[in-house]
């Protein structure tokens, strides 16, 4: 009797696609994809996001807008400072305490934000081009309860 060998089994390397894995990747394809959109405007992705944070918050201090912003404070005054320089932003001192800065959009800034909000709109679009209004809205729900969820203090 004779003994067959067998082949060798092809080595089937299992792509990652846990949630987790996923949205990091969309996470790293959109800031691509915003940055090429943004850049002919002038903007960054930090910059486009502290406008629209001010423009949904009012002013804010430098430590609340890296907060929101998602970036380190010492990253959120050089770019307080960038906005400053373009017009996009004002800071004035807190009228209840004195050595809080506030910081707040400017006419400029409002409407750079307006010239770039189509561009992101666009590039949503393209991320999600089958969702209707109303699964658009779902998902959204969705996400905001994700980032409330791995918020919540103590994880």
């Amino acid at each position: 009797m004779a003994t067959q060998k067998k082949s060798p089994t092809p080595s089937v390397t299992p792509r990652p696609m846990g949630l987790a894995y996923l949205v990091g990747r969309l996470d790293h394809v959109l800031n691509q994809r915003l940055r090429e959109s943004l850049a002919p405007a002038g903007l960054s992705v930090p910059q486009y996001t502290a406008l629209s944070v001010f423009r949904a918050h009012g002013s804010l201090s430098n430590a609340q807008l890296a907060t929101r912003t998602m970036i380190s404070p010492q990253s959120a005054n050089e770019m307080v400072k960038q906005m400053e320089g373009k017009g996009w932003i004002e800071r004035k001192p807190d009228p209840a305490h004195g050595r809080i800065i506030q910081i707040s959009l400017t006419a400029s800034g409002e409407a750079i934000l307006e010239a770039c909000d189509a561009r992101v709109v666009e590039v949503e679009e393209q991320m999600f081009p089958a969702l209707g209004e109303e699964a658009r809205a779902l998902l959204h729900g969705q996400l905001r309860a994700a980032v409330k969820a791995l918020s919540v203090q103590g994880l």
